[in-house]
């Protein structure tokens, strides 16, 4: 069962921080400009932001969420439709960039050691928020439990000079798995609760979308045995590296709506094009031409929008209660982390733990819709962005500390 769209009439409160009982209202001076205005003033503003990020040993991509959470404040007459649209670009193209680094046979091997973590931490982060919904586990806890699991595919890559290239592997097939796991667990429970979808009809959406899946991955197999020279010398037969993007967006959007279609989230249709799309199909020369274009597209366009646009949209609550919620999460995921990677290298271990533990921009894009939908309290999604922004920074600060004392 594909989920319907939420109504553009729906205005929600976006980069404030409130307070319980707050009646939610938009602040700010009114700034009339056009689309593209609002684009040149984010990307610009993301951008010196990031260059500051980065001089100072943070990644750029925390600047650009930042510049968020300032322009939040002025751009209160921002054409949403218009900017959430090229927001959803930059998931897509972030999620292809991301599959891009890996290969499925990466994936299978990190998910080894990553699967088992992942089901433990997801475990773990739902029986912690009980409390919140009076010990009863309902949808709420589901989906807290799978924000507080995750660890970004791109915030991964970005941090992974902090993080241990030897470590990345096993990183990125853990934030592979979250991420699906958030996007899947969100869109099953949206259904179930919202379009009061059946346990039968739960059962046939899970059945569609391991069917899906494991479709591409076959196809993918049996190209990459049966006709990958075929497709290397096709590709190089193309004259321009236009033609070859061409016919990777064609291939890549294609399968995103497939994906959107049977109920998943496009992205994840972005980043199975991307993963399926590695050198030893497509020819390490037709490899590094797409992937030049995607990483100058992502990063330079799209990515600072998309990070932007989760920090305009960022909302939370500061009371004692939600900071000692995140000291316990952060904690109980760096230590359950380190005891899956343990290193007889103290400091590698716990920048490896902390570089799992980073939770990730697409937490709060998970937040953000499951609070739309109005499966997701104003307490819990408060409580869930705030462990998401503050995970991201506190994990970066541990990383670059003792990466630095490692040099």
């Amino acid at each position: 069962m594909r989920i319907a769209k939420v109504s553009q009439n729906k205005n929600l409160p976006f980069g404030k921080i409130f307070n319980k009982g707050e009646t939610k209202k938009a602040r700010g001076a009114s700034v009339e400009i056009g689309v593209i205005g609002y684009v040149f003033v984010i990307i610009a503003v993301a951008r010196v932001f990031a260059e500051i990020f980065e001089r100072l040993g943070y990644p750029g991509f925390l600047g650009e969420i930042s510049t968020g959470l300032l322009l939040g404040s002025f751009l209160v007459s921002m054409p949403r439709g218009e900017l959430n649209l090229l927001a959803e670009l930059g998931i897509f193209f972030l999620m292809m960039y991301a599959g891009l680094e890996l290969t499925p046979e990466e994936v299978h091997l990190g998910g080894k050691k990553s699967l088992p973590l992942y089901i433990l931490t997801y475990a773990l982060m739902t029986f912690i928020t009980l409390p919140f919904t009076d010990y009863t586990l309902s949808h709420e806890n589901l989906i807290v439990g799978s924000i507080l699991s995750v660890a970004s595919a791109p915030i991964v890559l970005r941090l992974s000079r902090f993080f241990g290239g030897d470590f990345l592997h096993v990183a990125l097939s853990y934030a592979v798995i979250s991420e699906i796991g958030a996007l899947v667990t969100l869109y099953l429970l949206v259904n179930f609760e919202v379009y009061h979808l059946t346990y039968f009809g739960l059962f046939i959406e899970l059945l569609k979308d391991g069917l899906f899946l494991g479709v591409l991955l076959g196809v993918n197999y049996f190209l990459n045995v049966k006709h990958k020279v075929l497709i290397i010398r096709a590709l190089r037969n193309l004259k321009s590296d236009e033609a070859v993007f061409g016919l990777v967006m064609i291939l890549s959007t294609s399968i995103a709506l497939a994906s959107e279609m049977i109920g998943l989230h496009f992205s994840i249709g972005a980043f199975i094009v991307g993963l399926l799309l590695h050198s030893d199909l497509m020819g390490t020369k037709q490899y590094k031409r797409v992937h030049t274009i995607i990483s100058g597209i992502t990063y330079g366009i799209f990515a600072p929008i998309f990070f932007a646009w989760r920090g305009i949209n960022f909302e939370t609550e500061f009371s004692v209660e939600v900071v000692y919620f995140f000291v316990l999460v952060y904690i109980i995921r760096v230590l359950l982390t380190m005891g899956f990677t343990w290193n007889r290298e103290i400091r590698k271990t716990i920048v490896r733990a902390s570089g799992v533990a980073s939770f990730g921009v697409l937490g709060l894009l998970v937040g953000e819709l499951g609070y739309e939908y109005e499966v997701l309290s104003q307490h819990l999604y408060a409580l869930a962005s705030l462990a998401s922004i503050l995970g991201m920074f506190v994990s970066t600060t541990i990383g670059r500390l003792f990466s630095a004392k490692n040099s």
